[in-house]
């Protein structure tokens, strides 16, 4: 008996076959584009993505030999992905990372808005959720929001389609609408953010049994698979991934390298009295992840690859490699989102800057200084995250890089452990429908029942104590960058 689990992620979509012993047996992937066709958009196509998870899975499926048990679905969270009361898309999705709303996001951040949803929802609002969209939507294009009948996520949106039915998950739901303790709407959020109107577009927040769903008969067709195969909706893809990696239990964090750079930890309470910071989930199992994603992850990378003339990341990598820590004094600010940043703060003028450049300064400093702004960036997420962390789990595309899982585990001070295997969060997405369907009593049992190897990075203490005093100079640098973002504001 085999799983398939679907990892709908921005930039790549994935299917991958699980046996019985939780072995990967089989994967398809298939690029998914980014439409921006304005400034600030970031959109994509809701029937592209669908026709990419049946190119997927039919690829899988005619490679597994034995039955297929189930399909368990993950996918990028946030964003507002519309459909009409026959569930047919109502334009393009409008994605995380879109940023036509970040002056509405600002105008909230000044009225005192964002601390007020924080004390309730225990997440920062930004541009790409949809408190920011529909407030958009309202002043820009109202008849494309009066035309909807669901609101919902890239996962929600492929469930639907699989089986017909039309919910949200607790961790897909929790944010921005949502009363985080109590895991429901909240009318006081609602009314914060001026969405009473749009209360009529949230999804039902599915729990338990609930979660799952049977496909449908054109589903079935459309996928290649002939039997009434239950579907589970899985957490969006940030738990999915974590719970792949391990990190399902507390003192346990997961670190994203990817297009987000993502640090979350797993805690059984929470503290919304403090500084709003990043974005508390809710989760199946009565717990929640404090999770902190930036706006900025590893197509700074790609945007570093161009800047340097170079062809590939690895070139970059090795690049980098040459320059000794503390990259000859350069310090890299990783703000370069048009949205400005989200994590471990909010500011949406925030901007990327090098500093401390001069006619000596070599491009493996330049490299080296891009993977050092990117690790202050995850050590001050990881602080702001609160959770005590014991061991930091680091996967995505990212984490293919020896020199950068040591340098974070060097500036971070905490043993970073890279799991086996690229797929994580269809591995947790695969774990999290074995949790459902009674097979695991808990999600953390699948690391036992299902273990991965590990590659483990150890801190050096040199390397620390050079880098907390540059940890120290990078945080005073921005600081007074925040002046500039501000003039720059004030000027455009």
């Amino acid at each position: 008996m085999s799983w398939i689990a679907v990892d709908a992620g921005t930039s790549i979509l994935k299917a991958v076959a699980f046996d019985s012993a939780g072995r990967e047996t089989a994967l398809a992937r298939q690029k998914m584009d980014i439409l921006r066709p304005a400034s600030g958009f970031a959109e994509q196509s809701m029937q592209e993505v669908w026709n990419a998870v049946v190119a997927t899975v039919r690829m899988v499926a005619a490679e597994v030999q034995d039955t297929i048990e189930g399909i368990s679905v993950t996918a990028q969270g946030d964003g507002c992905w519309l459909v009409d009361a026959n569930g047919l898309p109502v334009g393009d999705a409008i994605l995380w990372n879109d940023a036509r709303a970040s002056a509405i996001v600002e105008g909230w951040r000044t009225r005192d808005v964002t601390e007020e949803a924080f004390r309730v929802s225990g997440s920062v609002p930004y541009a790409g959720l949809q408190s920011a969209i529909f407030h958009w939507l309202r002043e820009n294009d109202p008849e494309r929001l009066a035309s909807a009948r669901f609101a919902m996520s890239c996962n929600g949106w492929i469930f639907s389609k699989m089986t017909g039915r039309y919910i949200a998950d607790c961790s897909d739901s929790s944010n921005p609408f949502s009363d985080v303790r109590n895991r429901c709407y909240s009318s006081e959020l609602l009314q914060i953010f001026g969405a009473e109107g749009e209360r009529r577009l949230l999804p039902e927040i599915a729990r338990g049994d609930q979660l799952m769903g049977t496909l449908t008969k054109r589903a079935q067709e459309e996928l290649g698979i002939s039997e009434s195969t239950p579907v589970v909706m899985a957490p969006y893809d940030i738990v999915s991934t974590a719970y792949g990696a391990g990190a399902s239990s507390m003192g346990q964090a997961c670190l994203i390298l990817g297009t987000t750079i993502c640090a979350e930890t797993v805690t059984n309470s929470i503290d919304l009295s403090g500084l709003p910071a990043g974005t508390t989930l809710a989760l199946e199992d009565g717990c929640y992840s404090r999770a902190m994603p930036t706006l900025t992850g590893c197509e700074t990378l790609d945007w570093a690859v161009k800047l340097l003339g170079l062809s590939k990341i690895d070139e970059l990598e090795a690049l980098a490699s040459g320059a000794s820590p503390g990259a000859g004094g350069l310090i890299f600010l990783p703000y370069l989102s048009e949205a400005g940043e989200r994590a471990p703060f909010l500011d949406p003028s925030a901007h990327g800057s090098f500093h401390g450049l001069n006619l000596s300064t070599r491009p493996v400093e330049v490299a080296r200084a891009i993977y050092e702004g990117l690790s202050f960036v995850i050590r001050e997420c990881l602080n702001a995250a609160t959770e005590r962390v014991r061991t930091l789990k680091v996967c995505g595309g990212g984490a293919r890089s020896d020199l950068w899982c040591q340098m974070i585990a060097d500036v971070t001070g905490i043993p970073v452990q890279r799991p086996d295997g690229n797929e994580l969060g269809a591995r947790g997405a695969f774990l999290f429908g074995q949790y459902i369907t009674g097979k695991l009593p808990r999600i953390a049992d699948g690391d036992f029942k299902y273990p991965v190897e590990a590659t483990e990075f150890f801190p050096s203490p040199a390397a620390r104590q050079r880098y907390e005093r540059r940890f120290r100079l990078f945080r005073e640098t921005r600081n007074f960058a925040r002046l500039q973002w501000a003039l720059k504001e004030e000027l455009a």
